[in-house]
């Protein structure tokens, strides 16, 4: 597994995966950029910083994260949300199939280990209202803002 860090308008973006796909990209506070870029992560780098320059909409390069079966379910369910609109979690649940679904659907959300690739941001409140992010609440903010650029001060 190859392990590369750059640098992100929302902190260090951790980027680790090998030639079956992307396993994990996640945002820590603090790190150190990497100088060298392994082959197999380019393709994510690459997208990642158009998608932060707002130049990319949908990322294409593949993935392969780990989690059960249902939690793959749900990511696959999050992958479906489009750029730009957001989803409650009741929605999701009900997109799985069973609105019963609604505390595990949110935390295999939580559990995403493909953090803005696998858009678990665009998941938010039945009210409309930002709720629990991993990254922080600041983060999701930024995420939603970002794709979904208004003429507004604030979408929240």
């Amino acid at each position: 597994m190859n392990t590369v860090f750059i640098n992100s308008p929302l902190g260090i973006t951790k980027i680790e995966g090998d030639e079956n796909g992307i396993a994990v990209i996640s945002v820590l506070s603090e790190g150190e950029i990497s100088i060298e870029i392994p082959l197999e992560l380019e393709e994510a780098v690459n997208q990642l910083r158009d998608y932060f320059d707002g130049k990319r909409t949908d990322f294409t390069f593949k993935l392969n994260p780990k989690g059960t079966d249902f939690q793959q379910k749900v990511w696959q369910e999050l992958g479906n949300i489009p750029f730009g609109k957001t989803m409650s979690y009741l929605d999701l649940a009900k997109k799985l199939g069973d609105p019963k679904v609604i505390r595990a659907a949110a935390s295999a959300n939580g559990k995403n280990p493909l953090w803005i690739v696998v858009p678990c941001h665009r998941v938010i409140g039945t009210d409309g209202s930002l709720t629990g992010y991993a990254g922080g609440l600041w983060r999701k903010k930024w995420l939603l803002e970002h794709e979904n650029p208004t003429n507004q001060q604030s979408l929240f």
